[in-house]
Order: C-alpha cells, then sequence, then structure tokens
C-alpha cells in the first residue's frame, strides 16, 4: 500500500470551511477510484494558523496516477484551494505503508 502525503496551511478561522472543502473535492475524488483505500484529513491550529496534512492511500503507484497524473510529485490543487491556503507544499511524499490495523 501507498501513502500520498501532503501539507498546506489556512488561517485558522477559515480552518472548518477548508477541512469542509477538500472533503468535497480531493478526498472524495480519491476515495470513488479503483485502488482507494481511504483518505485521512489532519488539522491542528497553531497560533492564527490551521495546519492541514492530508494522507491518501492507494494500492499502487498506478493507482496513484489515475489521481495524479503522470507527475506523481506535483501536489493535486482544485479551483477553490488558492481562496483558502495561505501556505502550501507544491510536491508530496508517497511512503510505503509496513504496518496498519484497523
Amino acid at each position: 500500500m501507498i501513502a500520498r502525503v501532503w501539507r498546506g496551511a489556512t488561517t485558522a478561522a477559515d480552518g472548518d470551511a477548508y477541512a469542509a472543502y477538500i472533503e468535497e473535492t480531493g478526498m472524495t475524488v480519491a476515495r470513488k477510484l479503483d485502488g482507494s483505500r481511504g483518505t485521512l484529513v489532519l488539522r491542528r491550529v497553531v497560533g492564527d494558523r490551521a495546519e492541514f496534512e492530508t494522507v491518501l492511500l492507494f494500492d499502487s503507484l498506478d493507482d496513484v496516477r489515475a489521481f495524479a497524473g503522470d507527475e506523481i510529485e506535483k501536489a493535486v490543487f482544485f479551483p477553490e484551494d488558492d481562496r483558502y491556503l495561505v501556505e502550501r507544499d507544491l510536491g508530496v511524499s508517497h511512503y510505503e505503508v509496513d504496518a496498519q490495523s484497523v
């Protein structure tokens, strides 16, 4: 299994709205793909910012490509991301998942 990890931040005031937005866009899109094993959205408020980390789980790198296209190291953004994000990673990291529990 492959974990695709991305980080970004909004203002603390926009945290709830952005969490709802990424659920409606990227997380829903990813979960509908063949080979998807689920998604996580992690959030913490630090000062005046809400930091986000997303983890998308896929069976293989080919399944990641179905979500991200051929340049899998580039982050995927949706139309309203510019409205919310005050900081964002333009790249992502991929990890092999060595252990899991349900």
